[in-house]
C-alpha cells in the first residue's frame, strides 16, 4: 500500500551526504573527449521528456569543454554554478571561469547558449551545489534572488533556474522568490530542483514543501539518487542506493504527493567517479524508468499502477559523461520519448 499524500514518512538511518564531486585522473583527456561525439544526428532529439545534464564552470579533473561540445542528446543544460551576489543579500551572480576552461571566453559562452537554444535546447543557471550557500530566508533576500536571477536570464539568455541548495532551504521565502521570478519572466520560465533524497522523506522537509508550493510553476524535480545511503520508498520499505528499486521507490514519493508525472525526474551520476556512492549502470536507470512508466522491469518495488511518461532523467554531469564516451546520454536518451 502506498503511503498517503499527507502521511508523515519516518526517517531511516543513513542521512544523505552533501553531494561530493570527486577528482579523477582516469578520465579521457579534454582533447580526446571533445573529439568524440554521441550522435551524428543533425537535428536535436525531439521529446516531451528532459535529459538534463549539468555543465561545469570549473575544472574538477573530469573533462573541460565548451557548451558547444555537449551532445545533442542533452536537451536541457544546467550551467553550474551561480555565485552569491557580492552586494545584494540573497542575490546571485555568474562569471565564467575562463582560466579553468582552457581560455573559453565569455563571448563564446554566450554564443554557444544561443546556438543550443536555436537547436531547440534549453539552458538554465544552477544555484548551489555542494559548496554553494545562497540564503533566501526573508522577504528582502527573496526579492533579491528573484531580481538578480531575472537579470542573469536577460543578460546571458538563460531559460530559467535550477535550485540545488544542499545546506537547508526556507520553503516559504524561496517559493515567494520563484513566484516573483515567474511573474517577471513569464510562462516559458523553466524551474528545476535537485534535492537530496533526505529532502523528501518527510512532508515537513523544506524541498517537499517547496515542491508543493511551486507546483503551479515547477518544471521538474530531479532528485539526486546518490550520495544517499538507505532510504524509505513510498511503500514504507527500505531501499539501498545504487539500484533501480531505490530510484523507482523514492520517485514514487513525489508521484504520490501530488506532482504530475512530467514534474518528476531521476537524477543519477554519469560515472562512478562522479559521486561518492549510488552510481548504477545506465541500463538500470532505464529499468527504473520502465518500472515507473509501464510497470515493467521492476524488481522488489513495483508501483500499484504505472504512471505513464515521467519528466525525464538528470545526470551529474555532462563533463563526467564525457570521460565514458557519453554512455549515459546514449543509453538513457534511447529510452526517452
Amino acid at each position: 500500500m502506498l503511503i498517503a499524500r499527507n502521511a508523515r514518512l519516518a526517517l531511516f538511518g543513513g542521512l544523505a551526504a552533501a553531494t561530493t564531486v570527486l577528482v579523477s585522473s582516469c578520465g579521457a583527456s579534454p582533447e580526446t573527449a571533445q573529439a568524440e561525439t554521441v550522435s551524428d544526428a543533425v537535428e536535436i532529439r525531439q521529446t516531451d521528456q528532459w535529459l538534463t545534464g549539468y555543465w561545469h564552470n570549473f575544472d574538477n579533473g573530469s573533462t573541460v569543454m565548451p557548451l558547444s561540445e555537449i551532445p545533442s542528446e542533452y536537451n536541457l543544460v544546467a550551467v553550474s554554478f551561480a555565485d552569491n551576489h557580492p552586494e545584494l543579500d540573497g542575490g546571485i551572480t555568474f562569471e565564467l571561469a575562463s582560466d579553468e576552461l582552457d581560455g573559453y571566453t565569455d563571448a563564446q559562452f554566450r554564443e554557444d547558449i544561443t546556438a543550443l537554444q536555436d537547436e531547440g535546447r534549453k539552458v538554465i543557471i544552477s544555484v548551489g551545489g555542494e559548496l554553494g550557500h545562497v540564503d533566501v530566508t526573508d522577504p528582502t533576500q527573496a526579492q533579491n534572488f528573484a531580481d538578480t536571477t531575472y537579470e542573469l536570464m536577460q543578460d546571458y539568455g538563460f531559460d530559467g533556474v535550477d535550485i540545488d541548495l544542499e545546506h537547508g532551504i526556507d520553503a516559504a521565502h524561496m517559493s515567494d522568490a520563484l513566484h516573483d521570478l515567474s511573474d517577471q519572466a513569464g510562462s516559458d520560465l523553466i524551474i528545476t530542483m535537485a534535492p537530496q533524497t533526505i529532502d523528501f522523506q518527510s512532508p515537513d522537509a523544506g524541498y517537499y514543501q517547496l515542491a508543493e508550493s511551486t507546483s503551479d510553476i515547477l518544471t521538474i524535480v530531479n532528485m539526486q539518487y546518490y550520495n544517499s545511503g538507505s532510504m524509505l520508498g513510498c511503500d514504507g520499505n527500505v531501499y539501498e542506493q545504487g539500484t533501480s528499486d531505490f530510484a523507482a521507490a523514492l520517485a514514487c514519493i513525489q508521484l504520490e504527493m501530488g506532482l504530475s508525472p512530467d514534474q518528476v525526474g531521476l537524477g543519477l551520476p554519469a560515472t562512478p567517479d562522479a559521486a561518492g556512492g549510488g552510481h548504477m549502470p545506465p541500463s538500470d536507470v532505464v529499468a527504473a524508468l520502465d518500472c515507473l512508466q509501464t510497470g515493467e522491469s521492476c524488481g522488489a518495488f513495483s508501483p500499484e499502477s504505472p504512471y505513464g511518461p515521467i519528466g525525464g532523467v538528470m545526470t551529474w554531469s555532462v563533463n563526467w559523461d564525457a570521460t565514458n564516451d557519453y554512455d549515459f546520454a546514449r543509453t538513457v536518451s534511447a529510452a526517452l520519448e
